[in-house]
């Protein structure tokens, strides 16, 4: 849990200040109630802020957006050792599956295929060997690295609406690359229906909706991965959800060359960036292409964001950074 906080607090974004579609307005009769709340979920502290003319349906759709945390924790969390992803990779085969699991399944599938193998969620084993050298205050060997890689291949899940099947012996898959933004994406929706139309929601990435105040719009500011007190910029929300993924969330060596995100075609992590930040009509979609940025390296990243039609905010390992045309940072 600690890794996942400190994600949030000094590298993820931090929320710190108001928008959401263009020409949502406060409503000028009945002041907004608003109401918080704050839970622990995907192994850090997440948070939503909702409001509504009247404070019991805020209060009611809050429970409701605790409730889809909870059921996409239960489907895909590995940190829930009876979710639905953690007994697949116990039992090689999972039946029936949930559709929104599918869903998820489908969607990581799609952007493999995309993405020629960059983003992958059949990883775990190289996550496994990595931690388990990580206990014992060293580095995975070479040999086992490839031993590693070896059981990692998107092209051998089977995804169906009956069941999701391992292709082979040692797979495993892992959901951490895209299961939070899903979330977001639910919650999301859910608000929506319920008639929220202002609200900001972290499950570790984030969404939003209308505006805190009238005239200003939901700022984030994105940290610099090499200083954790210091923000490159403040970005704001323009509709779309906003997924980063870096170097300093989780990792296995103290120069940070070694860390969560695996390129699955070496076995190791990409080398060329600290961080990425994408900006995506969907929430999943955009914490899993912050994964493929990541991979691809910095110019590569900035091409790959005009063919996704996204925006992507790239930080080198030696602190420049730079930002696709439809992303305007502000200063801090």
């Amino acid at each position: 849990m600690k890794r996942r906080v400190f994600l949030q607090s000094s590298l993820g974004l931090g929320a710190l200040g108001g928008l959401g579609p263009a020409g949502a307005a406060m409503p000028a009769t009945a002041p907004l109630q608003w109401r918080e709340r704050s839970l622990v979920g995907f192994g850090t502290v997440l948070s939503l802020r909702v409001a509504h003319a009247k404070a019991a349906q805020a209060d009611q759709a809050l429970d409701a957006a605790v409730r889809v945390v909870r059921h996409v924790e239960d489907q895909m969390s590995l940190f829930n050792p009876d979710s639905a992803v953690s007994r697949l990779n116990r039992d090689g085969v999972l039946r029936d599956p949930h559709p929104d699991l599918l869903q998820v399944f489908q969607l990581a599938q799609g952007i493999s295929a995309r993405s020629s193998g960059a983003f992958d969620v059949t990883v775990q084993p190289l996550w496994t060997v990595f931690e388990a050298a990580q206990r014992r205050g060293t580095l995975p060997s070479a040999t086992a690295v490839a031993q590693a890689r070896a059981a990692v291949g998107w092209r051998r899940l089977r995804v169906s609406p009956q069941e999701i099947r391992l292709g082979g012996p040692g797979m495993a898959v892992t959901l951490n690359g895209i299961a939070q933004g899903f979330a977001a994406d639910l919650v999301r929706s859910g608000l929506e229906s319920r008639g929220i139309r202002h609200a900001l929601i972290n499950t570790g990435e984030w969404s939003a909706l209308g505006r805190p105040e009238p005239d200003r719009p939901w700022l984030l500011g994105i940290a610099d991965p090499h200083e954790a007190q210091a923000l490159l910029g403040r970005l704001a929300m323009d509709g779309r959800s906003v997924a980063t993924s870096s170097d300093s969330e989780t990792f296995f060596s103290a120069d940070h060359r070694h860390h969560h995100v695996f390129d699955p075609r070496t076995g190791y992590s990409p080398t060329g960036l600290s961080s990425v930040t994408v900006a995506a009509p969907s929430c999943a979609l955009a914490d899993a292409l912050t994964k493929v940025m990541l991979n691809a390296g910095r110019q590569e990243a900035l091409r790959l964001a005009r063919e996704w039609q996204v925006d992507v905010l790239v930080v080198d390992k030696a602190g420049r950074w730079e930002a696709s045309e439809g992303l305007k940072l502000q200063k801090a």
